[in-house]
């Protein structure tokens, strides 16, 4: 069984030889960078240059899947909002929104020409050739809760959520229909798989929240959305862990502020991925710890072992090596 095979049957629970190692969503450290020479922020918006940091997530960390989406912003850049790029060792952010009714939002899909929005794709058909099926390729598309986030403003949409539903509602359909144009377009470039990124976490939504407002939308995703779909939400999750298992999603990836244990018990209808604590695990910790922390993974039967988000860029390449070293070592 190939890599790519590994990774699309453990994110569907399908039968592995072994647990796929991978991270749906960023790789990228500054030490990456050095080893590929392919750097921030060139690499965001640059398609060879992104593809060939992307790749090194198979080629030198020896993950079964490769992600080329490293920030937050392809969406809402291409849709109008200003941002600022970053630098090696700092993520793009965004500047300014752009949209405050419903009505404002254009659902045409002329966003998929912006220069922004064709760079994750064009990467995508780089690696599928570099690839020749090696690995699986993921894309990565961002939820409508987000880029609520970053459209129409952060406060201003989460107050609304209070104040206003109906327009929190009607906010978020027009939104999900760019989320579903972009994966479309990545998909029709070759990615195998996609991750649903939206940052519904405690913090910023609260279970009844996403019960009521993004559960209907992210079921719909999973029926439209023609690849097998990873839901990423960062932070506490156990407590809407009984809403996601409703989803229809192949996969969540979760984060470490969950008790890897209880998440398994309790995400009973979808495969799990991640779990890895990136702040302190990866970025500090020792060789025999990280294993041991594979280990746990493995014991409690997480399909797809790796980091818990995107990996900070301080992070040690050796540390993120220590996945497929890991399995090398037990074949």
């Amino acid at each position: 069984m190939t890599q790519k095979e590994i990774y699309l049957n453990a994110i569907q629970g399908k039968k592995t030889p072994r647990p796929s190692i991978g991270n749906p969503v960023s790789i990228v450290c500054t030490e990456l960078m050095d080893k590929t020479g392919f750097f921030f922020p060139e690499a965001h918006t640059d398609a060879s240059k992104m593809a060939g940091l992307a790749l090194a997530g198979h080629t030198v960390m020896g993950f079964d899947n490769v992600m080329p989406y490293f920030s937050v912003v392809y969406e809402s850049a291409a849709s109008g909002v200003e941002v600022d790029w970053g630098r090696k060792d700092n993520m793009p952010s965004t500047k300014n929104t752009i949209w405050k009714e419903p009505e404002d939002i254009d659902v045409s899909g002329k966003f998929l020409e912006h220069k922004y929005a064709k760079v994750v794709p064009d990467a995508i058909r780089i690696m599928k050739k570099e690839l020749n099926g090696e690995a699986a390729i993921n894309g990565k598309v961002f939820g409508p809760w987000t880029l609520a986030y970053h459209t129409v403003g952060m406060e201003e949409f989460l107050m609304g959520s209070f104040t206003d539903p109906d327009k929190t509602k009607k906010l978020l359909e027009k939104l999900k229909v760019l989320t579903l144009k972009f994966a479309e377009a990545q998909i029709a470039a070759g990615a195998d798989c996609i991750t649903l990124a939206d940052h519904c976490t405690r913090d910023l939504c609260s279970p009844d929240a996403y019960r009521d407002y993004i559960l209907p939308i992210h079921k719909e995703m999973a029926k439209t959305i023609k690849v097998p779909v990873i839901l990423h939400i960062c932070g506490y999750t156990l407590d809407r862990i009984q809403y996601i298992n409703e989803t229809g999603l192949a996969c969540f990836h979760y984060d470490s502020k969950n008790d890897d244990a209880e998440m398994r018990k309790a995400a009973s209808r979808i495969c799990l991925a991640g779990g890895t604590n990136n702040t302190e695990l990866l970025r500090k910790g020792s060789e025999a710890e990280i294993i041991a922390d594979i280990e746990k993974k493995i014991s409690v039967g997480v399909e797809v072992i790796g980091p818990e988000c995107a990996v900070p860029l301080d992070t040690p390449l050796k540390n993120l090596c220590l996945y497929g070293k890991y399995f090398e070592t037990i074949k």
